[in-house]
């Protein structure tokens, strides 16, 4: 057995069961093995789209997926979805092949590309060790929850492994532990849970998973529920959620969160993004911070108190000594924290669709069980408001990086991670138009997915931004695109939507067999900026 098929059945063998890649050469035999191991392989059209599905992949499922890229420019081509992927400390395995000689073409610093975005970059280094290597590449991933470059030079490639023993994987899955808080954190938390009397919970994608326990805390310090927007859906259904914290909240949430005393982010990093830049902390609110990763703590705002420990087990430890119940901030209906119940004035024309009424009309039409994915852009908060999803595997979110285009990449890693539930994929012109070519891949895996284009014709963060300084616009306005037609060009079902009376073909297709995806190019109203593009640029 040579090195290409040792490496490829270890990393299987430690966990790996969905690879996404594009295949070349020298990522040739390393494919190969990993799929007659056992693990399924996705083709992408672009590396680029290959790293955020399988991302999204890792997100969803709760699994270490992995992408397969060729050496140099394959790397190269797949690094902003890598970079997402490492912001978001999404653990995934990027296997990819290595020249060490600088003057080949396909020569380039691989590992300093990785450490440039904070991936973590290993190499297998001889037939010897391979196999161990490789093992610990994936548990290094599971454990760290970090994004780690494997790279794979060719001619170690090519070695044979020198016996039996040295080719065999160990059994053993890689675990992330649960961190044990300390008894005094643990009871400073909860002395200041018991004196609080507008408890508020911030539930980010640390808390994911533990949504149960937290709501029984909440229920017994009186606290309301938020959560940033990587959560979203981890306290779905409960009457005392506020939906998303920060700039997608509602004025009626934003109003709740900003009279609190007690703010707790429960892995939540409590960022200027969740917070609005510390606009929804009182000025006598007392903060805390949960985390497994004490570095975390403290990272963003000024703290009161950082509690270093596994969210799920503190949570539990705080129910267990808190005592009696009290009511804490459950003193009164909510009222309107929902966007959709909040009045507007509709802006829809006959040429043009309000982009609120587009997603309240599509939140009122498709299935409860769904998977949302949301692309970058000025429209981005609209469905990430407006769409309800069912719980924290409801809605990916790859907006760590902030590029457009990662949106309809993102909807095919989340609907193979969550199959039973339609995948919606919500993006705008730019971003769609930059990854059009994974719309062969959605046709390909015969995915049912609906893909949602909010169609402005422009960049239009970049349009509602500079228009007031008066600056020439040239450069973000485009003229119309037929993206329906581009769809069809696909195989996908569409329809072009102006109106909500044009919608019902979305009717007519979730009612049907949903042989094909569909897309719908939505032409959306591009007169006023979104909400929360304000209170985006705040933070460039």
């Amino acid at each position: 057995m040579n090195v290409a098929d040792a490496v490829g059945r270890a990393l299987v063998a430690a966990g790996v069961r969905q690879v996404f890649g594009v295949v070349g050469s020298g990522n040739f035999h390393l494919t190969n093995a990993m799929v007659a191991a056992g693990a399924r392989f996705v083709a992408a059209r672009h590396e680029g789209g290959a790293a955020t599905m399988a991302d999204a992949y890792s997100r969803m499922s709760g699994t270490v997926a992995a992408l397969t890229v060729h050496q140099g420019c394959g790397l190269t081509n797949a690094m902003t979805g890598i970079a997402e992927a490492a912001k978001s400390r999404t653990p995934m395995v990027v296997v990819a092949a290595e020249v060490l000689e600088p003057r080949s073409n396909f020569y380039v610093d691989q590992a300093a590309l990785a450490r440039a975005v904070g991936a973590v970059p290993v190499r297998i280094s001889s037939a010897e060790t391979a196999v161990a290597e490789a093992q610990d590449a994936v548990a290094t991933a599971v454990r760290g929850r970090r994004t780690v470059l494997l790279n794979v030079p060719l001619p170690v490639q090519a070695l044979e492994v020198p016996s039996p023993a040295a080719a065999r994987p160990t059994a053993e899955l890689p675990s992330r532990e649960a961190v044990v808080p300390d008894a005094a954190e643990v009871a400073a938390l909860t002395d200041l849970l018991r004196h609080a009397e507008r408890p508020v919970f911030v539930a980010g994608r640390g808390a994911r998973g533990h949504g149960r326990i937290l709501e029984a805390l909440a229920e017994r310090s009186g606290a309301l529920l938020a959560t940033s927007a990587v959560a979203h859906g981890v306290f779905h259904g409960n009457p005392w959620s506020l939906g998303i914290s920060g700039g997608f909240a509602s004025p009626r949430t934003a109003e709740l969160i900003r009279a609190a005393d007690l703010i707790v982010g429960w892995g939540c990093a409590l960022n200027m993004w969740t917070m609005r830049h510390g606009q929804l902390i009182g000025s006598d609110a007392t903060v805390v911070q949960v985390d497994d990763d004490a570095s975390a703590l403290g990272a963003h705002r000024e703290i009161q108190l950082g509690v270093t420990g596994d969210v799920g087990l503190t949570a539990e430890l705080a129910l267990d000594a808190f005592g009696e119940q009290h009511t804490g901030y459950r003193t009164a209906e909510l009222g309107s924290v929902r966007w959709r119940d909040v009045e507007y004035d509709d802006m829809s024309t006959a040429e043009r669709i309000d982009p609120r009424t587009l997603s309240i009309a599509l939140d009122d039409v498709l299935p409860a069980e769904r998977v949302v994915a949301v692309d970058s852009g000025n429209f981005m908060g609209y469905p990430s408001a407006y769409l309800d999803v069912p719980d924290e595997n409801g809605l990916c979110f790859t907006q760590a990086f902030q590029s457009i285009g990662l949106g309809l990449a993102t909807a095919i890693g989340a609907a193979l991670a969550q199959p039973h539930r339609l995948a919606v994929a919500a993006l705008g012109d730019g971003g769609a138009l930059m990854s059009a070519a994974e719309l062969d891949t959605v046709r390909r895996l015969g995915l049912p997915m609906l893909v949602v284009v909010y169609n402005d014709d422009a960049y239009g963060a970049e349009v509602h931004h500079f228009a007031p300084g008066g600056h020439a616009l040239d450069t973000v306005v485009f003229p119309p695109t037929d993206i329906a037609a581009i769809a069809r060009g696909y195989g996908f079902e569409a329809a072009t939507v102006r109106t909500a009376g044009d919608l019902t073909a979305v009717k007519d297709w979730l009612d049907g067999p949903r042989s094909a995806p569909m897309l719908v190019d939505a032409k959306v109203v591009a007169a006023q900026p979104s909400w929360w593009l304000e209170e985006a640029f705040r933070g460039h």
